[in-house]
């Protein structure tokens, strides 16, 4: 299926590993021009050239480091990516962290302000570095990955859901605002994939349970997730698709919605 993206530029950040690389991945192959960013250099470049063994064409990938806490830095990022390839099209905020975990009286100020600084403002200010480049074009795409957790929070991890939650709302109003000019806002919202986050919170209930990780993914589904019907971690592949979707010309009248890809983890409608 042709996405129409052949020759549309985008912006994917968090795009070293898992969700954000398999994005970039996808619009590459559509014929995309895609610039990936993330915050340290050697692990950008080495996710370039994973991207690049397949072949690719001249200039049709770059890879700028940035700190999405650091307004310095993504006004920095702006200047390298519209001197690489004009404007951009496509926005794909994919970066975040899991952040402050923990009941709400084991959370302090501190964990709270780190956890929203880059979950929120992250995609606050990425969106604000970028909105004119979006809008100059008449036709353009934002999509933030969200999580299950914005709509179904849990307890141990509040910051993440509260922030998460606002994702959701900002993208919301958003969509609102730019849409009859041809930009068009959307999140997806995956549950437990298998990604370095997560390979990392397995890592680490394995080692506080005394087991292997297997059966500590095996414990976290029926513990955590009972609602999460395929019984598996999801692939990165299988966020990106949708992802990809949204930026595409097939989704030319999806607008303000949030894809959910979570095998049914959110027990509601």
């Amino acid at each position: 299926m042709d996405l129409g993206l052949r020759g549309r530029t985008a912006l994917v950040s968090g795009a070293d590993s898992g969700i954000g690389w398999e994005t970039a991945r996808q619009l590459l192959a559509e014929g995309a021009t895609v610039v990936i960013t993330d915050r340290e250099q050697h692990r950008l470049d080495e996710a370039a050239a994973r991207l690049g063994e397949d072949g690719l064409e001249d200039g049709q990938l770059h890879a700028f480091a940035a700190d999405v806490t650091d307004l310095a830095q993504l006004e920095t990022l702006r200047d390298r990516v519209h001197s690489a390839v004009g404007d951009i099209d496509v926005l794909v905020q994919a970066s975040g962290i899991t952040g402050a975990q923990g009941t709400f009286d084991e959370i302090d100020d501190a964990g709270w302000v780190d956890t929203i600084t880059v979950d929120l403002l992250g995609p606050v200010r990425l969106t604000r570095a970028f909105l004119p480049a979006l809008r100059r074009g008449g036709w353009g795409r934002i999509v933030y990955l969200c999580s299950e957790d914005a709509v179904q929070p849990y307890d141990d991890e509040l910051p993440y859901c509260a922030a998460k939650a606002g994702v959701l709302a900002m993208a919301k109003g958003l969509s609102r605002s730019y849409a009859r000019e041809g930009l068009l806002v959307n999140c997806v919202s995956p549950a437990f994939i298998h990604t370095p986050m997560t390979d990392a919170m397995m890592s680490k209930r394995a080692e506080e349970r005394g087991t292997d990780v297997d059966e500590a993914i095996e414990s976290f589904l029926d513990e955590e997730r009972p609602y999460l019907e395929l019984r598996r971690r999801g692939e990165p592949v299988e966020v990106a698709s949708v992802i990809v979707f949204l930026c595409s010309e097939r989704a030319s009248f999806v607008n303000g919605a949030n894809y959910r890809v979570d095998a049914g983890s959110v027990a509601t409608i």
